[in-house]
């Protein structure tokens, strides 16, 4: 069981994203649009946009004019991404229009968002590392902009039923999440708390909403792509395990595939001067 069995990275993002859409925590998105109002058109940047479920799930929400500009290293993504906004309209359907920035989107400054009425991102601040936290933020509050950052992992996963393995690949897979990376040490399931941290030094309040992601029958696909991602990433942590996993995998799949694996992935979301 390895990291490579698993999806490419874009047909990954594809298969989560009805569940991060799922998860998301509408009531925050009821916090921030009064901080909207005034702005023709809503400007919106979204950090690390993958193939743009974030602006997709959120432009539907909202009403009025929106130009989303959307940032990631990634320039097959953004092209990706720039499809997908195609016909996308506001709630009460108005136009939504799309612009893609390639770069590192931790070096972004307050001049690089200062036309921007909001910052957002999904599933984004476990990949950093606490420096880049510590700037992202800051640019976040010298712009003066909020920030909506939505599915950040936890480290916290249940399965059902139960297997005794369970605990030991979620530690393994947790310690692989705060790997270092040419010299990076990833934050994790720790990204979540550090970024509302960073927050409240600066005097900026934090609102924290749980977004489980609950998957059942109706996503065994996703539930066994997640679950040989998680296994791999666990076994790459710790190659003692790659003997066990072998037949845990095959139970776990069995299971997938039947329709009887339940799986709970912990994750939360946070809106920062909404």
């Amino acid at each position: 069981m390895t990291v490579e069995e698993t999806l490419p990275f874009a047909d990954w993002l594809r298969l989560r994203e009805p569940a991060d859409a799922a998860a998301r925590a509408d009531d925050l998105v009821d916090v921030v649009r009064p901080r909207l109002a005034g702005h023709d058109p809503i400007v919106i940047h979204d950090l690390g946009s993958g193939t743009g479920s974030m602006s997709r799930w959120l432009a539907a929400r909202l009403s009025g004019p929106q130009r989303w500009v959307l940032h990631d290293r990634d320039a097959d993504l953004l092209a990706r991404a720039a499809d997908s906004m195609a016909g996308v309209t506001a709630a009460d359907g108005a136009p939504v229009t799309v612009h893609t920035r390639c770069g590192d989107l931790t070096r972004l400054s307050a001049a690089d968002l200062s036309d921007g009425a909001l910052v957002t991102a999904s599933a984004l601040l476990d990949m950093l590392t606490a420096e880049e936290v510590e700037r992202v933020v800051t640019a976040c509050v010298d712009a003066g902009r909020p920030a909506l950052f939505a599915v950040s992992v936890t480290g916290r996963v249940r399965l059902t039923p139960e297997d005794p393995l369970d605990a030991v690949v979620e530690e393994a897979f947790n310690a692989h999440q705060r790997r270092t990376v040419d010299g990076r040490r990833l934050l994790g399931p720790d990204a979540a708390a550090v970024t509302a941290a960073a927050f409240a030094r600066r005097g900026v309040p934090v609102a924290e909403r749980p977004s489980p992601w609950r998957l059942g029958p109706q996503q065994a696909d996703l539930a066994a792509e997640w679950f040989r991602g998680w296994l791999g990433a666990a076994c790459e942590q710790r190659p003692d395990l790659a003997g066990p996993a072998e037949a845990y995998a095959r139970r776990r799949l069995a299971e997938a595939a039947a329709g009887r694996l339940g799986v709970v992935v912990e994750h939360q979301d946070l809106l920062a001067g909404g």
